[in-house]
């Protein structure tokens, strides 16, 4: 065990502020804590907290316990997962308060409050305030389209734009829809969904029918996006990556005035055909630098499902890795099945 130069500090939480809500019930807060910091260590007497260890971790650990206790200041509990994001803000050593990401509000509805989780999300947030045009590109469950969706409830609540428009490329049956059964709302209602299911989660479910109805609310395939000009509208295409180059073009020129726009994808999921090249990584190239265009990129420490997502989504990215170093140096690719089809999973 490696000796380190000790400092030793002593926390006094606040008597309005119920030590439980501190330490956690059954003192699972503070496990994590303990876990997180083990130069340092920690000892609870009443309403005090004790720490000893490596001073530079011991500095970390009272700033973490300034950051729990603003955070509760505000009326919103901590869950395990809420400490550790805490911690992972903290140890990036970025300006922001961690407390100002996990309480930032962006939509309250029916007793639920939707907020950013991580410092890249409360970045995504804070760029599509400041920006005609977002692209939020990263892995499943960093909460890319969910967010930019509250945002788009948001400024549709706030009278900031008359209408709200969701939109998804139909990759799987290639925009042709008519060889499917049934009406085309029933055509096109599987790729849309997702869209619907997180609109479900915003708005009142028995007005969201008659807001449709009044066109305030679209949900419609790419496709249909063609030869139109959108004012004063909040638009989100998701899915982006399964869009072509040919695709997002004529997406992003939809743009009209007062409206903004929201692209949302994950570059390591693409399901176009072989040899179409994904519209949203191109986007990148063509668009990088444009004043007023903002790329949000987020990652598998942004993953906000279970813990095992951010885990398998590190593991796709080495094993993608291994392969592309295979390709160059004239190796096979296969895994179980022959070669590796890559952008196909």
């Amino acid at each position: 065990m490696t000796d380190f130069p000790q400092g030793r500090t002593v926390i006094v939480v606040p008597a309005s502020q119920p030590m439980v809500a501190v330490l956690g019930p059954r003192d699972e807060l503070l496990r994590v804590v303990e876990t997180a910091f083990p130069a340092v260590d920690l000892s609870v007497r009443g309403n005090e907290i004790s720490m000893a260890g490596e001073p530079g971790e011991v500095a970390l650990v009272e700033r973490l316990y300034d950051e729990i206790t603003t955070v509760l200041r505000t009326g919103q509990g901590l869950s395990v997962e809420a400490v550790e994001r805490l911690i992972a803000m903290l140890r990036t050593e970025t300006a922001e308060r961690p407390a100002d990401v996990l309480t930032l509000n962006i939509l309250s509805n029916r007793g639920r409050t939707i907020r950013p989780k991580t410092l890249n999300q409360k970045r995504y947030v804070d760029a599509i305030d400041k920006h005609t045009i977002v692209f939020g590109i990263g892995p499943a469950g960093t909460g890319k389209t969910y967010l930019a969706m509250a945002k788009a409830v948001q400024a549709l609540q706030a009278k900031q734009v008359n209408r709200i428009i969701l939109t998804r490329p139909a990759v799987e049956a290639g925009e042709r829809l008519g060889f499917l059964p049934g009406t085309l709302y029933e055509k096109i209602d599987p790729y849309l969904r997702p869209l619907y299911d997180a609109l479900h989660d915003m708005i009142d479910p028995e007005s969201i029918p008659r807001l449709m109805t009044a066109g305030t609310i679209e949900v419609a395939p790419l496709a249909y996006m063609r030869g139109r000009s959108l004012n004063d509208a909040f638009i989100i295409l998701d899915e982006a990556q399964n869009t072509s180059a040919e695709q997002m073009k004529m997406f992003l020129t939809r743009l009209g005035f007062g409206s903004r726009m929201v692209v949302t994808g994950d570059v390591t999921q693409v399901d176009l055909p072989g040899g179409t090249r994904s519209g949203l990584r191109v986007v990148q190239e063509i668009l990088d630098g444009t004043p007023d265009v903002h790329f949000c990129r987020l990652a598998s420490q942004d993953v906000v499902r279970h813990r095992l997502v951010s885990d398998i989504v590190d593991a796709y990215g080495r094993w993608d890795e291994s392969q592309a170093d295979d390709t160059r140096l004239g190796r096979g690719t296969g895994g179980p099945g022959g070669p590796s089809r890559r952008g196909r999973r």
